[in-house]
């Protein structure tokens, strides 16, 4: 419905995502024949860190999670885009220079983060990437916000007393909508 109560028509029915406003920063992992990487789409390593170091910067002065990054490294913006940039169908950066997801599950171990801590790291986050104008199309919107939901949420698990790192995890890949299940405790 629009400001004057009268519905409007919607337009649902796009199977395939639609095209970039830009133009994807590789073409290295995508081809004319497949949708282009979450990775392509949000404009590769450069649109992560640039979304990354925004909200980074932005973290020290929020009272709630500001105090989880108090002593954070300062290449933590690059690591965390590494990061997200090779779940999204970007390069191994991550893996090769930090360990995979072991790793990030480890950074986590023993944060007792909270779901306000989680609620409020998704909004900052969400809000940066508005204002840098990430892409927001519901179709990469939908994919983006699963991953960091998803994501946020083992970070939390991964941070409570008894958590463990499997080593031999691989790393999360993630797409224009694929699950991974639904969650088990202990597998």
């Amino acid at each position: 419905m629009n400001s004057t109560g009268e519905a409007r028509e919607v337009n649902v029915t796009s199977p395939e995502p639609p095209e970039p406003t830009g133009s994807p920063a590789s073409s290295e992992t995508s081809d004319a024949s497949s949708p282009p990487s979450l990775y392509d789409w949000m404009g590769g390593a450069p649109g992560l860190e640039k979304l990354l170091a925004l909200f980074y910067a932005r973290v020290p002065a929020d009272p709630l999670i500001g105090p989880l990054f108090a002593r954070m490294d300062p290449q933590h913006a690059e690591h965390v885009a590494a990061f997200i940039g090779e779940v999204f169908g970007g390069p191994p950066a991550y893996s090769s220079s930090h360990g995979g997801h072991p790793s990030m599950v480890r950074h986590h171990l023993g944060r007792m983060l909270t779901e306000a801590q989680r609620h409020r790291w998704m909004s900052l986050l969400l809000a940066c990437a508005d204002e840098l104008g990430v892409p927001s199309d519901p179709e990469f919107r939908s994919a983006l916000v699963a991953y960091l939901e998803w994501g946020s949420r083992l970070a939390v698990i991964n941070s409570q007393p008894g958590a463990t790192v499997d080593e031999a995890a691989a790393m999360p890949r993630w797409g224009w909508g694929e699950v991974g299940g639904p969650y088990r405790p202990g597998s």
